[in-house]
């Protein structure tokens, strides 16, 4: 079996993986497309620190091929997006709602795969990047067959992350003012989440000017090159600020550009140790500071949500995939992302 390895030096694409069968309450899915997030990146380059070796991959959707016993919800042949959360369902968080802060499943890793004997970290519950991976029932979300499953799979982490940011963590309201920092695969997400929204402003800033065309189509009414464009457009501040890059600068930016009442949402991932600065005194007119995991998710519904809307025509998907690549070609997949020449770039097998 195929997928890609990482063993804390350099990422290959191996084709001897084994993976064991779906116990009780697991999901075996045989992969068909899986798409390269930062967060992938940023396990290679240590931004993210993960166990070793592991198979990469968080992002995907296939075709349920084998169920554990006690799972009803999904069968053989069904078509699934899979989040990247495997939470419990039993703790006190995700009875109140939060399944992404269950403290059962954070930092917990598991080890499904094996090659030559040895077993293999699965990251985030879901190791995407392989042609077959075991999943918790609770991530496998069954999707109507007519979402092609190369858009499906951005589903599981890139829209949940950044259209749940806006609707469950920002909760922004119609006719507020909306600046999204990086026009990312995330960031495009954040934008079409401010237009679902009904936001009367939304305000792209990133440095490639050829990504104007694509975040206007997600949603953005204005396309900026730099941060000091922001005031002439909002004289007042925004409402909402997101950050999508994960630059410590530009959390100190976006902090300073919001309004009273304004909120900053912090969705680049930083390095661990990273630090950022800040005025407190600038706080003092009721303006706050969110964090932001994984969208504020609640995965088994918004994805269904995601793919109604999707059906719809209200949300975009297929406009998020640049480039298809055969698993093999990760490498360049791989250094496409990190140039920062797709939007996002989908691996299929």
């Amino acid at each position: 079996m195929r997928g890609v390895v990482f063993d804390g030096e350099r990422a290959e694409v191996a084709d001897d993986l084994e993976i064991r069968d779906p116990g009780p309450g697991e999901v075996l899915v045989a992969v068909a497309a899986a798409g390269l997030c930062h967060s992938d990146l940023s396990v290679i380059d240590g931004t993210i620190p993960f166990p070793v070796p592991v198979v990469l991959g968080h992002e995907g959707a296939g075709v349920v091929e084998a169920v554990g016993p006690g799972v009803t919800h999904v069968a053989p042949g069904d078509h699934v997006s899979m989040s990247t959360l495997a939470n419990c369902g039993a703790c006190a968080e995700c009875d109140r709602g939060r399944p992404t802060m269950c403290r059962r499943a954070i930092g917990r890793p598991e080890r499904p795969f094996s090659r030559a004997g040895e077993p293999l970290y699965q990251f985030a519950s879901n190791s995407a990047f392989a042609e077959r991976t075991l999943v918790k029932a609770v991530q496998a979300v069954r999707i109507p067959r007519e979402i092609p499953l190369t858009s499906a799979a951005l589903i599981g982490c890139g829209v949940l992350t950044g259209v749940g940011a806006v609707l469950n963590r920002a909760k922004v309201a119609v006719g507020d003012t909306v600046v999204v920092i990086g026009a990312g695969g995330i960031g495009l997400n954040v934008l079409q989440g401010a237009r679902l929204a009904g936001a009367s402003t939304i305000v792209a800033v990133d440095t490639n000017p050829a990504k104007e065309q694509t975040a206007r189509l997600f949603g953005a009414t204005h396309f900026l090159t730099a941060m000091e464009g922001v005031r002439e457009l909002l004289p007042d501040g925004a409402q909402h600020v997101f950050e999508c890059v994960g630059h410590t600068g530009l959390v100190r930016q976006a902090i300073d550009l919001l309004d009273r009442h304004g909120q900053a949402v912090l969705l680049g991932m930083p390095a661990p140790t990273a630090e950022a600065t800040f005025l407190p005194a600038a706080m003092f007119l009721d303006k706050s500071i969110l964090g932001c995991r994984y969208g504020s998710s609640r995965p088994q519904r918004d994805i269904a949500l995601y793919a109604r809307l999707y059906g719809e025509g209200r949300l975009l998907l297929d406009e998020l995939v640049t480039e298809v690549y055969p698993v093999e070609d990760f490498a360049k997949a791989a250094d496409d992302a990190e140039q920062g020449r797709v939007a996002r770039g989908v691996l299929t097998f």
